[in-house]
């Protein structure tokens, strides 16, 4: 598999440059206790593709593969221990995952480790940090290869499966999730590793100037969470990647996915000792992790509140830091779909169903709020509600047709059906599709329409996180302030989308929105980023920007060193103007 991902060639320029390169790197490193050596000399840049996204026909071998795994997961528990250096370790503090469509399932019996034992982690981490920085980075990344084809091959069937029996998918939503989106983040991520190398400075007789992409010094915490699988294993395994142990935290309510994702890396040829597997408590890992002096990088996916918790724990502990601690993060967005009286109605209908319904609205990208004009607004809504009515909501390993399924848990359960209720009591909302909830079984909320005269509501500023969106109707003659409103109703900026056939608009909206998200969409749905293609991230509250997928992205798990080794003896110290 490995040959038809790097493409050998003849030796060239870039080539020869790259041995040069490498040369000068392995020099520098000559007095270490290594036997640092490059196969990268004779390389290509790697070639990827993105993983074709799998159908599930009736019939087809995927659709027979997956059945199967799904029914072999029937009512079954998996156990899930922390792993520390390799050894699986059982703590007295007993947690269950429960399936969101029928939470008298449970998917998953695991423990929290305690401020001990995550210390402990921490310190086994570190006791690897040196080999594994100095291993050559085309070996760290084969092993990412490696786990990016048993995901495609033998493993796909059962981590889909447990990612929806565990996070309550669908078929295309646990594939476009657990096997394409992983897959290109291990594929990708290394692709750029390798090619990084080739980045490298002017050199001038006589000398030769280097940049050594080392990792960070201490260990990273990694901190994922439920809605994608595939985001678990980017934010252990980019930092793993470039040299980096790190210490991960899985989320509770994907612990089965994320357990299945660490044992795939371990069974690709990862060191046991370069990522930790630490399920825990959320305030006690980020204070413990927070509290060690070899603190290096955090890798976060969650809320606002929690990653702004970490970022003043960190900045309360700067004094007692090795190194000034990376915070990469994101957290979600209130994104927008802007409709202008040009637009295509089919499309503006399609991909706000798409966009805000799928997986249940939690995607950090999910349509949450839309602005329409009052000229298209009878027809849009008709078309609307008529393909509301059409959207299944049920379980999704029973019912293949089924379009969404049950939130995650209870709690988001409780946070959604409180915006309900709000939208139930205003005067100035009103519920037009859906609005019904029902936990008994599982956490079910329809998909749920609601159109609001006040576009400064709550419900227009604040992330729900679930199957909601919410529609302002305008005088279609006053959008430029509708994009000035959309640009400054709300603190987030992650995506958004703008429907309009006027070039002359989307030229406007785009200058006028040009903060307002980190992943802009013309006539397409604010959901559905693909690596490689659409770089995720957003700034202002929905995080720091760092654009997961890009190539860019492992940089922010290095810290370059730039060496010069002059060639000529220096035989004077006096310079010219002073003869």
């Amino acid at each position: 598999m490995m040959k038809s991902l790097v493409r050998r060639v003849k030796e060239s320029s870039c080539n020869q440059r790259l041995k040069a390169v490498m040369g000068q790197e392995a020099r520098v490193l000559r007095g270490a206790a290594t036997s640092f050596k490059f196969r990268l000399q004779h390389t290509a840049p790697v070639a990827v593709k993105n993983e074709p996204i799998l159908d599930f026909k009736r019939g087809s071998s995927e659709r027979q593969a997956l059945e199967k795994a799904l029914n072999d997961l029937k009512g079954q528990t998996l156990e899930v221990p922390c792993v520390v250096g390799g050894e699986p370790v059982w703590t007295n503090e007993i947690r269950y995952q429960l399936c969101p469509f029928n939470h008298s399932h449970k998917v998953a019996k695991f423990c929290y480790a305690d401020k001990d034992l995550i210390n402990k982690a921490i310190n086994v981490a570190l006791s690897a940090h040196r080999e594994w920085d100095l291993k050559p980075v085309e070996d760290r990344a084969q092993i990412f290869f490696k786990a990016a084809d048993l995901i495609s091959g033998s493993r796909r069937a059962e981590l889909l499966a447990r990612t929806m029996i565990g996070q309550g998918k669908t078929i295309i939503q646990a594939e476009i999730d657990a096997a394409a989106e992983l897959i290109d983040f291990f594929r990708f991520n290394a692709k750029h590793a390798v090619e990084l190398q080739y980045q490298q400075p002017i050199s001038e007789p006589p000398s030769t100037n280097t940049t050594l992409y080392r990792s960070l010094e201490g260990f990273v915490a990694a901190i994922s969470p439920f809605n994608f699988t595939a985001i678990g294993g980017n934010l252990a395994g980019a930092p793993a990647l470039m040299g980096n142990v790190v210490v991960w935290k899985p989320s509770d309510t994907a612990m089965a996915a994320s357990h299945t994702v660490y044992e795939i890396l371990l069974e690709a040829g990862l060191p046991p000792n370069v990522i930790q597997f630490v399920p825990s408590d959320g305030p006690l890992f980020g204070e413990t992790v927070t509290e060690s002096e070899h603190l290096a990088g955090i890798n976060f996916t969650g809320s606002v509140p929690t990653f702004r918790q970490l970022w003043k724990q960190v900045a309360e502990k700067l004094d007692k830091y090795r190194t000034f601690p990376r915070l990469s993060g994101e957290c979600g967005g209130k994104n927008f779909h802007f409709v202008h009286k040009s637009a295509d109605i089919g499309s503006v209908v399609n991909g706000t169903i798409r966009s805000a319904f799928e997986y249940g609205g939690q995607k950090c990208s999910a349509c949450s709020r839309m602005y329409v004009p009052d000229s298209l607004w009878p027809e849009i809504k008709k078309n609307l509600l008529e393909e509301q009515k059409k959207i299944k909501l049920g379980n999704p390993v029973d019912d293949f047709e089924t379009f969404f399924s049950a939130v995650i848990d209870n709690k988001s359960f409780a946070r959604v059906k409180k915006w309900i209720e709000h939208a139930q009591s205003s005067p100035n909302l009103t519920i037009i599709a859906g609005g019904k909830c029902e936990d008994k079984i599982g956490y079910y909320v329809e998909p749920t329409v609601i159109e609001t005269k006040d576009p400064q509501d709550p419900i227009m500023k604040e992330e729900i996180f679930g199957p909601i969106i919410t529609v302002y109707v305008y005088p279609e003659n006053k959008y430029q302030e509708i994009l000035h409103l959309i640009d400054t109703s709300t603190p987030f900026g992650l995506t958004g989308a703008v429907f309009a056939q006027d070039k002359n608009v989307i030229a406007e909206a785009y200058k006028v929105l040009r903060h307002s998200a980190g992943n802009f969409y013309i006539n397409d749905k604010s959901t559905g980023s693909v690596v490689g293609q659409q770089p995720f991230g957003g700034a202002r509250i929905s995080g720091t920007n760092d654009k997961a997928g890009g190539p860019h992205y492992i940089l922010r798990w290095t810290s370059p060193q730039s060496v010069k080794e002059t060639h000529v003896p220096l035989t004077k110290w006096r310079y010219p103007y002073m003869e």
